[in-house]
């Protein structure tokens, strides 16, 4: 084998999953004044198509229960918010998050000619495309992309998972993808890692290794700045023992600890209940519900909720009639949760889905998608939607 190629194999089995490009500069070289709090958003991906009917239910919609014979909520079961709708039961620890003003539910969110393919659904919520249009770089990528004033710091978007996800992928920047910083921090300060990094050195001109060497730099240097700035801060938080409530904590403890990061990725699967909905489902809504109750309240307690923004999103919704095997199949329009501090209209935000108009089966979006990412990126992230969606979308009345 060539020494090119040695070095090269070598470096990515020693930076294995956590072999991400990312842009930043050395920690030492992070000013004091650039360490102060800014904005947070958080993404949570619910994937598989979570059925939006089955979660905030229109129990004062009669057609609800003529299509839905068997999987309806029954209305005694139904957390009600107001005299159409209400929560799933199992999403019974929203309850308290809801009425403390920290919740806004829209409804009917969706976008133009819909398709029900998981991939293509997925990739059009991450980049932020038309149902016609294939991009290949992701709504926050392009964010990151842009020349805002904080995305020249390190780490400004993190997915806490081994692989990052299409979102966050940019031309020039991208995120970067991990789920333990003291397991980054280990692999990067281990003894071959070091050897393969300084002999990568010598062989800055050729156009591989060069590469190669840059990104080795730059994910040391980083794996060193989250593991310095995050051990300050140790959640005393109780949290669900699921893998969904470990990765908020683990995000509660890189906003707590004042990481200089703007945007966290997370997500939960499961969600594609064609067959066997309702325990299904229920199931996921504890591990979701209880999890982000505890994030919440976490972020609260440390004076950081009114600087997080949190949006949850399922890359379609479910058909309104279930199929024969207890289950619903791919829909479109679904519902989409924001939590915060700084909501401007708390509770539900727009008019219940209307279930006597439908597009062949299936819902009418109200909301395109895209005007909450526009109204997250002028209203919250400061840059203009127009700059990263390609073009402009109307801002909603939410932040």
């Amino acid at each position: 084998m060539k020494r090119r190629d040695f070095l090269k194999n070598s470096a990515l089995a020693a930076a294995g999953s956590l072999f991400v490009p990312v842009f930043m500069k050395p920690f030492e070289a992070l000013a004091l004044d650039e360490l102060s709090p800014y904005k947070n958003l958080v993404v949570v991906q619910l994937s598989g198509g979570n059925d939006g009917l089955n979660t905030v239910i229109p129990f004062g919609n009669d057609i609800y229960y003529q299509k839905r014979k068997s999987i309806a909520i029954k209305p005694e079961d139904v957390i009600k918010l107001n005299d159409m709708q209400g929560l799933n039961p199992n999403l019974g620890a929203l309850r308290e998050i809801y009425d403390q003003g920290w919740m806004t539910i829209i409804n009917d969110v969706g976008y133009p000619n819909p398709d029900r393919s998981h991939f293509r659904s997925m990739d059009i919520w991450q980049t932020g495309s038309d149902s016609n249009q294939f991009l290949s770089t992701g709504w926050i990528g392009r964010y990151l992309d842009s020349n805002c004033e904080t995305c020249k710091f390190p780490y400004t978007a993190i997915e806490v998972d081994d692989s990052l996800s299409l979102a966050l992928k940019g031309n020039s920047k991208k995120g970067i993808a991990l789920k333990d910083p003291n397991t980054l921090f280990r692999n990067t300060n281990e003894a071959f890692f070091k050897q393969v990094l300084n002999s990568s050195k010598d062989h800055l001109d050729e156009d591989n290794l060069g590469y190669l060497y840059k990104t080795m730099v730059e994910t040391s240097s980083s794996a060193n700045y989250i593991q310095q700035t995050s051990k300050i801060y140790e959640s005393k938080a109780t949290y669900p023992n699921s893998g969904f409530a470990n990765q908020l904590k683990t995000v509660s403890r890189f906003i707590s600890s004042g990481l200089k990061t703007k945007v966290y990725y997370v997500s939960l699967s499961g969600f594609d209940t064609h067959v066997n909905q309702l325990q299904q489902q229920g199931n996921l809504f504890k591990q979701y519900s209880e999890g982000m109750a505890a994030f919440l309240n976490d972020l609260k307690q440390h004076d950081k909720l009114n600087d997080t923004l949190v949006i949850t999103f399922s890359e379609f919704g479910r058909r309104v009639e279930q199929n024969a095997s207890n289950g619903t199949d791919h829909g479109t329009a679904n519902n989409l949760f924001l939590f915060g501090g700084r909501l401007k209209k708390q509770g539900i935000y727009n008019n219940a889905p209307n279930l006597s108009d439908l597009d062949n089966g299936d819902l009418k979006y109200q909301v395109d998608f895209r005007e909450v990412y526009g109204t997250i990126l002028d209203n919250w992230l400061d840059v203009s939607n127009q700059q990263i969606l390609t073009k402009k979308f109307q801002t909603l009345d939410f932040i």
